[in-house]
């Protein structure tokens, strides 16, 4: 009918993209209890509220003096990135079940996984005041460990995933290739040194933390989740 109405360009292509239903944890249509469905402003708001809440609970666990505007910034980032990525790393065609604790989790198939990764390597550039500019594109990346070889192949297939996302409108497959990227680096870096290494293969591991936040940022952002420096 659009087409017919001169709405759509010659160029563009419609495809129909079915969706399951979100259920609430007792597996019903997900709504408010008063039977209503749910506003997106107030998940989202109730999101970022728990968000906050468990940021604060860790900043005072680890004794750490964080602003306000920090709290702020992580909560609102944290909160809505979850939300996102809770419903995109689902089979859009299946049913799924709405929880906000698992959402928020910070260890699984989550946004607060995912961007944890991607602050732990920010982590090392602080740590070891790193210059990622500074790394250059001709050093050479030696693998040495199975960990390391692991990690740069999957890396590899980034290209051949949005591809296959692209074509069959399944950003289900871009969030696991993401999610087993995280996997892959936290394995990664709790096996071989990095900042305590020996040349060349300090700067060979500096450069593949530096590939894995960049492809984390990439893939993140084709799904609209923004990255953090620090949680």
């Amino acid at each position: 009918m659009a087409a017919k109405a001169g709405w759509i360009p010659e160029k563009v292509e419609l495809a129909h993209v079915p969706f399951g239903l979100v259920q609430g944890e007792d597996g019903k249509k997900f709504k408010t209890r008063s039977g209503e469905t749910v506003r997106l402003k107030d998940l989202l708001d109730e999101a970022v509220s728990r968000a906050r809440t468990d940021l604060e609970s860790r900043i005072e666990a680890e004794d750490r003096q964080e602003s306000s505007d920090f709290v702020e910034s992580v909560a609102e980032t944290v909160g809505i990135g979850a939300v996102k990525y809770a419903d995109l790393s689902q089979n859009r065609t299946s049913n799924y079940i709405f929880s906000y604790d698992k959402m928020l989790a910070l260890q699984g198939n989550t946004a607060p996984y995912l961007l944890y990764a991607y602050v732990r390597v920010q982590g090392i550039s602080r740590k070891g005041d790193i210059d990622w500019q500074s790394l250059g594109t001709d050093s050479a990346i030696h693998l040495d460990d199975d960990s390391e070889f692991t990690l740069a192949k999957h890396i590899l297939q980034l290209d051949e995933v949005i591809a296959e996302v692209v074509q069959d409108l399944y950003p289900n497959r871009l969030c696991q290739y993401l999610f087993e990227l995280s996997q892959k680096f936290n394995q990664f870096y709790d096996r071989c040194s990095v900042l305590q290494a020996e040349e060349p293969q300090r700067t060979s591991r500096l450069m593949l933390c530096d590939l894995t936040a960049r492809t984390l940022k990439l893939g993140l952002s084709l799904l609209g989740i923004q990255v953090l420096e620090r949680m």
